[in-house]
């Protein structure tokens, strides 16, 4: 049992390791026996950590590879190991299901980011000139609606890289990604309603790998994408630019009656509604990220 413990409480360790350390408190504990007695039973503890290491060894208990040797656990009954494994198997299908939730939101924003391209490039060859500069919005953004009676009190940090909001009144704030939706460029995926004209134009946004999840989302044989985070507090949140850039996934301003903040965005890069190259380039990037 002693040296069960030991190599439990170390989780890696040596026979030597263990066998010192088990020497010394013997040896330390029966002060009384003479010196060649001493020696004789050092000899013994040593013979007894070999043979109890063999038998931890045989019982699976311990793995030993040249002089390393590692806990592996003890054994258990067949209910106690049936209970972890149903523990272990719902664990990991719920972080399936959360990286099937990232990625078809990461497939969403893909969809109508190249949508959103693809409608700038038609607009500017219908107009023949480029978008006048106050006319374009960059991403990404975030709208905040609220009632034309509310008070705002804004407060922006001298380098400007800091806004704190206070409302006196409830809130709603919208992502560029959730505008996008809105505005129907993400071919009505995130909702359930796309038609099969829609289905082959999603499906022509993305890379050929990622085409059967655009198909199982159309179906919804996936689960529900459009993720929502709600919340309100009675003082304000401090906003930095860096959290923009990043794609802000939370509360971004808040409300002494109560907030709610709309949004999906999931780690997207920074990009811009008239650079159409640099947007190509960044969703290839995303794309191997994914």
């Amino acid at each position: 049992m002693k040296v069960c413990e030991k190599v439990q409480r170390k989780g890696t360790t040596s026979y030597n390791e263990v066998a010192d350390e088990l020497v010394a408190e013997f040896s330390a504990a029966d002060n009384h026996i003479l010196p060649n007695e001493s020696a004789y039973d050092q000899k013994n503890i040593r013979r007894r950590v070999y043979d109890a290491l063999n038998v931890l060894m045989a019982m699976n208990i311990i793995s030993k590879e040249k002089k390393e040797i590692k806990w592996i656990g003890l054994p258990t009954n067949s209910a106690q190991e049936c209970q972890n494994l149903e523990v272990e198997r719902q664990r990991r299908l719920e972080r399936i299901k959360q990286k099937q939730s990232q990625l078809q939101e990461l497939i969403l924003q893909q969809i109508a980011f190249k949508n959103l391209v693809q409608r700038n490039r038609q607009a500017e060859q219908q107009a023949r000139r480029p978008p006048p500069p106050n006319s374009v919005i960059h991403l990404p953004f975030i709208i905040v609606n609220t009632s034309r009676k509310t008070v705002i009190d804004c407060s922006i940090s001298n380098d400007k890289f800091e806004y704190l909001f206070n409302f006196d009144n409830t809130f709603e704030i919208h992502d560029d990604i959730e505008v996008l939706k809105r505005m129907g460029l993400a071919c009505g995926l995130e909702s359930g309603r796309c038609s099969a004209e829609d289905l082959e134009v999603a499906r022509s946004l993305v890379p050929k790998a990622l085409e059967p999840y655009v198909t199982e989302m159309a179906q919804g044989s996936i689960g529900g994408v459009f993720l929502t985070t709600a919340g309100s507090t009675s003082n304000g949140t401090r906003l930095s630019a860096s959290d923009l850039s990043n794609g802000a996934d939370g509360m971004l301003a808040t409300s002494s009656s109560g907030s709610q903040y709309s949004g999906s965005r999931v780690e997207t890069p920074v990009s811009y509604v008239g650079e159409d190259e640099d947007e190509e380039d960044e969703f290839n990037e995303n794309e191997e990220e994914d």
